[in-house]
């Protein structure tokens, strides 16, 4: 299982490392309550149930495009946003197939190397 994190600032420069352009890693992982949800770029590629550790072959978020996240104004309304999921938001996808919504967000992570090469085919 992979630990909960901060976000990282995906547009920030990378001066440390000798790198002043942005970020321009492909792979993320939305981790909510239950559930991975592993991305190429906008595209979820595999999905974990956290408290198994099994990939989920049949979950209605494989293969699709992130469409935004679920956000909730002042007045705790939701709300659909095409902008990219934060902390404490939820991930919507809306195209190709039914609307998914998942639990809000708890952290956004890089994959290991190992786990990428885990990935259900």
């Amino acid at each position: 299982m992979l630990q909960t994190s901060q976000p990282d600032n995906h547009d920030a420069p990378r001066s440390r490392q000798g790198y002043e352009g942005p970020d321009r890693r492909r792979r993320r992982v939305y981790v909510t309550r239950n559930t991975e949800y592993h991305f190429d770029d906008r595209t979820c590629v595999a999905v974990r149930d956290r408290g198994t550790g099994h990939w989920l072959l049949r979950h209605p978020a494989l293969r699709r495009r992130l469409s935004g996240s679920i956000r909730f104004n002042k007045e705790l309304h939701a709300y659909p946003t095409l902008e990219s999921p934060k902390l404490g938001e939820g991930l919507f996808f809306g195209d190709d197939g039914p609307d998914v919504v998942t639990s809000n967000l708890l952290s956004i992570e890089r994959p290991p190397k190992n786990v990428v090469g885990a990935y259900p085919a």
